[in-house]
């Protein structure tokens, strides 16, 4: 059985999309709760040669939304322009990258199957299909910057679950 293009992308992104916008509300509770500041959170690493918090969160929305954008237009490239971002911008890059895919219809999705796809990145250009870049480079890629987030704010000591980071799950009826 084929598994339409919509459900394989756009269904699971508003997934992890979920997952991070309450990771990121539980964070923001837990520095109120706490006394912390949150845009303590925005800068750090987990490791000296990682890029920061604020990067793995726009990552997140970039590989989603940025995602079907890259497809619609037939080229990706690493996102730029985000390198001011409070904690507060941060939850809002979330939630418009979370609208946004709420609102492409099924069929506007499912149509790109097949569609050609440039990764570009400096002078390098990787050709993909839609399916083989979402499939293979983006949703991956979402998947390890929702996780590097989530285990910055673990190490923080704000109090997620595993539950926390599957967000709300596709469930039978």
């Amino acid at each position: 059985m084929a598994i339409p293009l919509y459900d394989v992308s756009v269904s699971s992104f508003l997934q992890v999309l979920g997952a991070v916008s309450g990771f990121l509300d539980k964070g923001a509770s837990h520095c109120r709760e706490t006394g912390t500041d949150p845009n303590d959170i925005v800068e750090m690493r987990l490791y000296p040669d990682m890029l920061p918090f604020r990067f793995q969160i726009i990552s997140v929305a970039h590989h989603s939304k940025g995602a079907i954008d890259g497809v619609q237009s037939g080229v990706f490239a690493p996102p730029t322009g985000m390198a001011d971002q409070d904690y507060a911008a941060l939850q809002a890059i979330v939630a418009d990258a979370r609208s946004a895919l709420e609102k492409l219809t099924r069929e506007t999705v499912d149509a790109m199957q097949g569609k050609e796809v440039v990764f570009k990145f400096g002078e390098r250009s990787i050709p993909f299909t839609a399916e083989g870049f979402l499939m293979s480079f983006s949703l991956p890629n979402l998947h390890f910057h929702a996780t590097t987030a989530y285990d910055m704010l673990r190490m923080r000591g704000v109090p997620l679950s595993k539950r926390d980071y599957l967000g709300r799950m596709q469930i039978k009826s």
